[in-house]
């Protein structure tokens, strides 16, 4: 993507702040044409888990790429999957747990069941159970990587199972995609293409300019921003894209999308990230990438009885995830 520098830098407007609008305004095309996909024949916890993943869950790609061909430090790796994973199960979908509650499927206790197109509340149920699901495979994830690094230490043949593990589950989203829509008889037409081509575009411009802000990260000596820190600077970084989405279809109501867009982001960073930073080369597992992990694993669990008793997240479960961050912050920087 060097041309796309070279052409910032012909402009005159080479700037951190540039490349931070880039990516915010490539995020924000991106979830635009996401949206329109839904109308294009992808149903909701559809775009949340096969799409929206991949595109949030790039930048993570890119750095694992980055830590890889200049030689980093692949522990940064492990920092940046776990921060960006652990912000977005707690603070992510925290604030809009406070700001509009995340209803996935309202409870009879809330003034019955929240209802699909033509009052068929069949829809949320379902959509809670994908919700689940997902949930599901967190554990399941989370836990295999946490007992493979029991030993201190990920290698190459833990790297091939972890992304094995994620391939079958892909393998198995892309067709219960395909099941729905012959169900269904909804076809991908023509504008879903073209949708999509816009979408690699926005991605490909995330790639750009993530590559210009993590070499700019790696070349800074402050006080915290000092490549000592990449893996949690870069970490939040990539969790932008994940608020914005998060906030924008908490606004629309689409408590499905917002779960699974974060839940989904973080099978693309654990196991794939990591599956592929072991294969790279063996990996020392620090402490807080392993309390990271069962943070993670309580969290989903936290989400999952939300689901099955409030039919989603109330709006005070919102200071309890805000409260489990806050604790995960002062025990990876101030302990």
């Amino acid at each position: 993507m060097t041309f796309l520098s070279d052409f910032i830098e012909a402009l005159g407007l080479t700037s951190e702040w540039t490349y931070v609008g880039l990516f915010l305004a490539a995020s924000l095309l991106m979830m635009w044409r996401l949206e329109a996909m839904l109308d294009h024949g992808l149903e909701g916890t559809a775009l949340g888990t096969l799409i929206m993943p991949y595109c949030s869950g790039l930048g993570n790609l890119v750095f694992v790429g980055l830590m890889a061909s200049k030689g980093g430090r692949p522990g940064e790796v492990l920092t940046n999957c776990i921060v960006n994973n652990v912000t977005n199960l707690t603070l992510v979908l925290g604030l809009p747990a406070l700001a509009w509650g995340l209803s996935v499927v309202a409870t009879p206790a809330a003034g019955g069941a929240k209802r699909g197109r033509g009052g068929d509340d069949r829809v949320p149920r379902i959509n809670r159970l994908a919700v689940l699901l997902n949930l599901a495979a967190v554990l399941f994830f989370s836990g295999a990587v946490w007992i493979l690094g029991q030993d201190g230490r990920l290698g190459r043949r833990d790297g091939l199972l972890l992304v094995g593990l994620f391939l079958f589950w892909q393998c198995f989203q892309v067709f219960d995609v395909l099941k729905h829509n012959v169900r269904q008889r909804v076809s991908f037409g023509a504008l879903f293409y073209i949708d999509a081509f816009v979408v690699l575009v926005s991605a490909l411009v995330l790639y750009g300019s993530l590559d210009w802000l993590i070499s700019w990260l790696s070349r800074q000596n402050g006080a915290f921003l000092n490549p000592g820190n990449l893996g949690w600077l870069s970490g939040w970084l990539m969790v932008l894209p994940n608020a914005l989405l998060a906030v924008y279809w908490g606004w629309k109501r689409r408590a499905d999308i917002v779960f699974t867009s974060q839940i989904g982001d973080g099978h693309v960073c654990i196991p794939l990230c990591i599956g592929l930073c072991a294969l790279a080369g063996p990996v020392a597992v620090p402490a807080l990438f392993l309390n990271g992990l069962l943070l993670i694993a309580g969290t989903a669990v936290a989400h999952a009885v939300g689901l099955l008793v409030w039919g989603g997240l109330p709006r005070w479960s919102g200071w309890a995830l805000v409260a489990a961050y806050a604790a995960f912050l002062y025990a990876g920087l101030w302990e």
